[in-house]
């Protein structure tokens, strides 16, 4: 039987011509080769037991859901928070006028809504290398792929900069009133430093998910909305400093998450996914940009389609009453969404990589994930 495995992650040449592995390492970094079309699976103790009538399901379902939902509850709850922060600006944003909601909704939803899919997405390249690292035990790799992320995506930063600078200009040529275009194009340039904190803690994120490490996302990201709901009633309507306290307050809250989980990684609560910064973080980068381009397409043709309807919302009559309508609806639709997210990501980052390392995938823990997504989307949105 020991034939007919091969390795999950090839292990590096030292590893290999100075520490050989026992068969119990072999049996945990391998995964058994299909002899036949469809896959088959060596169980051990932690596998599922067949599931043979409707009481083993329920059995497993129950047992499976709560192992979800322990990484799933958490991930839920930072996306939201983290949402959030740019939809408590526009709540406040509301209360100074209708202009000004209109250009935070269109610098939200559009200029910054069009930087985040493509940050997203490709930050979501870490998922899939941070997951199959910590599965095998590679913890080292995680913080090189960390870093390579840092660099790419402060890079991509730079040039979506641009994007913010001629805000003003670019809504104008696309059709967007002029008291709009103006003012979402100052408020743009005033975000700038956000785009830089979503190239921090998109990778940041990714690292400390792949450890199932994610209350401390949650606790962090909790005591941010908290700060920034108070900051943006003090600097928007207490002080009257309107559009300026709202870009001073974001900009500050997603530069606090950021730190905090900065911090955090550094005071060697990771263990050996974090040994400090190395030259290694440049090697590879071609390969690491062409995933991470190939996860952004996938990505951002979902969240895109958000920037499509507040656009086509500014072409309507009475175009700022109609914005801010949108941006209302969006921001609950968004919150939904973030459920998903916060699901995929306990599917991608901690289950698999907890199924990965005992080397049992089962079918139904699959369905069980769509099944608890779709219904936790279906129940917020009522």
């Amino acid at each position: 039987m020991e034939d007919s495995r091969e390795p999950l992650l090839s292990p590096r040449d030292d590893e290999n011509q100075n520490h050989p592995r026992d068969k119990d390492q072999d049996q945990r970094y391998s995964l058994p080769r299909s002899t036949t079309n469809t896959s088959s699976f060596v169980p051990d103790a932690d596998d599922i037991p067949p599931i043979n009538g409707i009481r083993d399901f329920f059995r497993e379902f129950y047992r499976e859901s709560k192992k979800l939902w322990y990484l799933a509850g958490p991930a839920i709850f930072t996306s939201i928070c983290q949402y959030s922060l740019g939809a408590i600006t526009q709540v406040f944003a509301g209360q100074v006028g209708t202009l000004e909601l209109a250009a935070v909704s269109v610098e939200n939803s559009v200029i910054a809504g069009f930087s985040f899919g493509a940050m997203l997405g490709m930050g979501s390249a870490l998922e899939t290398l941070c997951g199959q690292a910590f599965g095998a035990g590679k913890l080292d790799m995680l913080g090189i792929y960390l870093q390579r992320s840092w660099i790419i995506l402060g890079t991509t930063s730079v040039l979506l900069s641009f994007l913010y600078i001629f805000a003003a200009q670019l809504l104008k040529l696309i059709g967007q009133t002029a008291a709009i275009s103006k003012a979402a194009g100052i408020f743009s340039i005033w975000m700038i430093p956000q785009l830089f904190a979503y190239a921090l803690n998109f990778p940041m994120a990714k690292f400390l998910q792949a450890q199932s490490k994610i209350m401390v996302m949650a606790l962090i990201s909790a005591a941010a909305l908290v700060l920034h709901a108070f900051l943006s009633w003090l600097l928007m309507l207490k002080l009257g400093w309107g559009l300026v306290g709202a870009a001073i307050v974001l900009n500050a809250s997603w530069l606090l998450i950021d730190l905090a989980q900065f911090l955090y990684i550094i005071s060697g609560t990771c263990g050996r996914a974090w040994n400090g910064f190395s030259w290694k973080a440049f090697q590879n980068l071609w390969s690491f940009v062409r995933l991470s381009l190939a996860s952004a397409v996938m990505l951002c043709l979902e969240v895109w389609y958000f920037t499509a309807l507040i656009l086509f919302a500014g072409y309507l009559k009475n175009a700022e009453v109609s914005v801010d309508a949108l941006s209302i609806c969006m921001n609950i639709l968004g919150w939904t969404v973030m459920v998903a997210i916060g699901v995929n990501a306990a599917i991608r980052c901690g289950y698999w990589s907890w199924m990965a390392s005992h080397c049992g995938i089962s079918e139904h823990s699959l369905l069980l994930c769509a099944w608890d997504s779709s219904g936790s989307c279906i129940r917020l949105q009522a």
